[in-house]
């Protein structure tokens, strides 16, 4: 005989009297304060509904109050006249709570249901959640994490997406939600929430029976909780299907919001997504997306196109050869030129025309916007000569690259160290910055501060070839300047140049000047056939001096790599020649 019959603990009943009775004028004023209601003076009637499944309860009790229903199926109602489904044989016991000012009782019948509902065991609905009656394991779903409004919160009466839409992988930082599952069973309408002994659950219900140890986890809360197997059924109410978890502990898909009556509403129920809303214990509509364990959703594809226009240096950059599967949509694009400056047509489908002034090599990208996330598309392009309509521009004169206070040409980042701004440790002639760049590296050899151009953007060593920097660190400790080409990769260091300089002061600031006039490439005389492209002064050849270099590398004692030795300074004033085709540095 199969049964949905499950009970729910009561707590905290006094509480619970005083709050309804607070707030609730309709209450019939006849029944005393201090006289408790007696199951004698309850009573409700059992009538045959629409079908042979359905059934009618309605109270008529002889005294009034609050009511609420155990339906005997897995189902709970606050309804005043609940319709119940019992689409299988068996007993069902039907319990009516009624709360009164004076206090509550309870009175249960039984209803016997000789007949089965055959037709749910073809319903695609039934056999979309669970894999129906051909699949004995049941089918098993799990937050569609990659969705955007996989979860959300609106309210009530909204799809529950009005105030917040999770974005895709939006709770990544939570460990115990996106690898938790939910099972669907036909066969006895089984539940099973598998959560690895903890679940995800809001705040207003993580002292709930059951869960322990609740721990704060961005704005929600991981709580100990070892369900037990719970019932499910799908169940239409005026005219909207909604689906029903019980079970002796709580049962929830997912991601615990005190669904009121275990009830979600079901927006979207297809064989790979599951759409619900339910009234969450704080009176909002709560939405989920879930989609099958293992199922690979289709994904929005498209190509980056880049064609060369019949306008010098001049390209069309757009999308192409778009696949966008069926409930899933492309909303926009920003196409950034590689040269800093993207660009967000109103149609994404149009092409947007981008001219380059200087030759280079520059990286493309798009990021497309579509309902399942981002995409994002890239191109390398080369131009190979500069526009004929360019203009060089070359200052005989320093400029500031980087101050770490006002000025900033391009970023310094750290490469296997940290590079970090800080307040200046000694504010004091020659340098009364407030902020300055400090460098800590450990156990890495070759660990840099660096700054890189935009692409297309080079260092010009023709008329000016000196770099400066102000130091602050250990006497004795070395301070290494480097030039290099990133366009080689990883054979980058093997054109480079460097200079060095030797620290005098114990924590003093000191100004360096790096003048590579005379200065030679890397030493490549370990590999014969790299010496040709050696240069004895790279201020004076063409193939360094300009349109060549676009990074400068700062290390600290490089080679040392001693085991546990931390090394440390602090620099700041970056400046060097000016860079041909740009004017001006940022200033914050």
């Amino acid at each position: 005989m199969r049964s949905f019959k499950y009970i729910q603990q009561l707590t905290g009943m006094a509480a619970l009297i005083l709050a309804l009775f607070a707030c609730s004028p309709e209450m019939d004023d006849r029944v005393d304060i201090g006289a408790a209601p007696t199951a004698d003076q309850l009573d409700f009637t059992i009538t045959p509904g629409s079908t042979d499944f359905k059934f009618v309860l309605t109270n008529t009790s002889s005294i009034t109050g609050i009511v609420s229903w155990d339906l005997g199926n897995g189902s709970k109602s606050t309804d005043a006249s609940p319709v119940a489904n019992y689409p299988l044989p068996g007993d069902y016991t039907i319990t009516m709570t009624m709360i009164t000012k004076g206090g509550l009782a309870t009175k249960s019948k039984t209803l016997t249901q000789t007949k089965t509902d055959y037709a749910i065991f073809t319903d695609e609905k039934f056999i979309f959640l669970s894999g129906g009656a051909d699949d004995a394991d049941g089918k098993t779903w799990v937050l569609d994490s990659l969705a955007s409004g996989h979860l959300g919160v609106g309210p009530a009466g909204s799809p529950g997406l009005e105030w917040w839409s999770a974005a895709p992988l939006a709770k990544q930082a939570v460990k115990v939600l996106y690898d938790d599952e939910i099972n669907f069973k036909i066969t006895g309408f089984i539940a099973t929430l598998i959560n690895h002994g903890k679940s995800y659950v809001k705040g207003f219900v993580n002292t709930s029976p059951g869960y322990s140890n609740p721990v704060e986890i961005d704005t929600d809360y991981s709580v100990n909780y070892n369900p037990s197997p719970g019932t499910w059924f799908i169940e239409e109410r005026n005219g909207k299907n909604y689906l029903t978890l019980g079970g002796p502990t709580p049962m929830f898909p997912i991601f615990d919001v005190g669904a009121k009556n275990g009830s979600y509403e079901i927006l979207k129920l297809e064989e790979n997504l599951l759409e619900l809303v339910a009234i969450g214990g704080d009176g909002n509509a709560w939405h989920y997306q879930l989609i099958p364990k293992g199922y690979v959703k289709p994904t929005v594809s498209a190509e980056l196109s880049v064609v060369a226009a019949a306008e010098a240096n001049t390209y069309n950059i757009s999308l192409t050869n778009f696949i966008i599967p069926e409930g899933q949509s492309i909303s926009g694009v920003t196409f950034n030129f590689g040269e800093g400056d993207p660009v967000s047509p109103a149609d994404y489908t149009s092409a947007v025309a981008h001219t380059y002034m200087r030759q280079g090599t520059y990286p493309i990208s798009a990021v497309v916007s579509t309902s399942v996330g981002d995409l994002n598309l890239s191109y390398t392009l080369v131009v190979s000569s500069n526009h004929p309509d360019y203009v060089p521009f070359l200052l005989d004169k320093m400029i500031m690259y980087n101050d770490f206070s006002e000025v900033s040409l391009a970023p310094v980042l750290g490469e296997d160290c940290t590079v970090s701004v800080v307040t200046n440790p000694d504010k004091a002639y020659p340098n009364r910055s407030s902020n300055v760049a400090f460098y800590s590296k450990t156990e890495q050899e070759w660990a840099n501060a660096n700054m890189k151009l935009l692409p297309g953007y080079r260092f010009d060593l023709r008329l000016v070839s000196t770099f400066k920097i102000m130091v602050y660190g250990k006497a004795g400790d070395v301070v290494l300047l480097k030039l290099e080409n990133t366009d080689k990769g990883g054979n980058a260091w093997q054109t480079g140049v460097e200079l060095r300089y030797t620290i005098q002061a114990e924590n003093t600031w000191e100004i360096v000047e790096y003048n590579f006039d005379g200065a030679p490439t890397a030493d490549l005389s370990w590999d014969p056939g790299l010496i040709p492209l050696m240069a004895s002064d790279v201020t004076a050849d063409d193939r360094y001096n300009h349109d060549y270099y676009n990074i400068i590398r700062i290390m600290l004692n490089p080679a040392n790599k001693d085991v546990g030795v931390t090394h440390e300074f602090y620099f700041d004033e970056l400046s060097g020649p000016h860079v041909e085709g740009i004017k001006s540095a940022k200033v914050n």
